[in-house]
């Protein structure tokens, strides 16, 4: 498959090991699934995204995977724990990349380069929206405004 804005093709990301036998989680794995929802409120209270929280688990608790212990994802222990963020991390991400861009566009006008990749930024923040709008997670009005996201990440 093609990459989404350039010519090129190539492998995409890496992917996880399969698992033959997925009702149960590695052998080298300690803890339950009790400790491992604690563990995600907690990060989650202290300020924490999704993927860092992973990263934490992964690199401190040598936890691969939460959905292989609980059999739930992290966001829906989030949900359960009303500490769900609202909005999904990843359209946040590129929110605040087009917003530092607008910023750096603002010092440096003439950047042909940058306003390119601001476009790029927000046709996937555009395609992105569309696509939670579709399913619910975002309000079915919602639109996106560059002059306002930067209060919205605040």
């Amino acid at each position: 498959m093609a990459r989404m804005h350039s010519h090129r093709r190539g492998k995409s990301g890496s992917k996880k090991p399969p698992r033959t036998f997925k009702s149960k989680p590695p052998s080298w794995i300690t803890l339950d699934s009790a400790q491992v929802e604690d563990l995600v409120v907690s990060k989650a209270k202290e300020g924490h995204s999704t993927s860092k929280i992973g990263m934490i688990l992964r690199d401190v608790y040598g936890l691969p995977s939460v959905r292989l212990v609980t059999n739930k994802s992290m966001l829906q222990i989030l949900i359960e724990n009303d500490l769900a963020p609202k909005f999904p991390e990843d359209l946040v991400n590129l929110m605040r990349r087009a917003v530092s861009l607008r910023k750096h566009l603002e010092e440096h006008p003439k950047d042909k380069h940058g306003k390119r990749g601001l476009q790029l930024i927000e046709a996937k923040i555009w395609r992105l929206s569309k696509y939670y709008r579709k399913k619910g997670v975002l309000p079915p009005g919602w639109k996106y405004n560059p002059k306002t996201a930067a209060t919205l990440l605040r």
